[in-house]
């Protein structure tokens, strides 16, 4: 089970992107995360995608394309998700020149999220949530992982904390089993 990993974060030390790498030590057997970055995507601009997708756009695409469902790592900015990951969705919702459906339509997605602050993600999980439900993802409820005080969790870029890890562990597992039900009802 092939699953890609997007962090909504840019910033070197970004909690959100250190919950991927402990999603991928997490896994469960079977499953293989990787991580795309976003950090050479362009804005989305309709006339850039009317004369093709950028190479970054596309090397997006292939992969959301080839993954059996996508795990979010969604910071919170002023409440709500960050610009770089809505405009990663905005190409992703899609499908461009070169295709016929675009490359979100009808995955399954898994959203975690951590913050410094007392709440963890959960408005900006809610607020994803809607622009994939939107871009044609299945985000069906499945439990939240909402890291809040990340500071005090993620260390040099390691989620120490133990009740954390098993949470996150539990969730992966959760969409692991929801993956495998999908593709049998299929």
């Amino acid at each position: 089970m092939n699953i890609l990993g997007i962090s909504g974060s840019l910033r070197q030390a970004s909690f959100n992107t250190a919950l991927l790498h402990a999603a991928q030590e997490l896994a469960p057997a079977g499953m293989n995360i990787t991580i795309h970055r976003l950090h050479d995507l362009p804005l989305f601009n309709q006339d850039v995608e009317e004369q093709g997708d950028p190479a970054p756009v596309e090397q997006l695409k292939a992969a959301i394309e080839q993954a059996d469902g996508l795990l979010f790592a969604c910071p919170e900015y002023n409440g709500g998700i960050t610009g770089v990951l809505k405009n990663a969705i905005d190409w992703a919702s899609r499908a461009g020149t070169s295709r016929e459906v675009a490359a979100l339509k009808g995955k399954t997605i898994c959203i975690v999220g951590a913050s410094p602050g007392p709440t963890g993600t959960v408005r900006a999980q809610d607020a994803l949530r809607l622009v994939l439900r939107r871009a044609g993802a299945r985000t069906e409820p499945q439990g939240d992982v909402l890291v809040f005080q990340a500071h005090t969790k993620i260390i040099d870029g390691r989620l120490v904390d133990e009740r954390t890890r098993e949470a996150l562990g539990r969730h992966l597992q959760g969409f692991a089993e929801r993956l495998a039900a999908a593709s049998q009802a299929i």
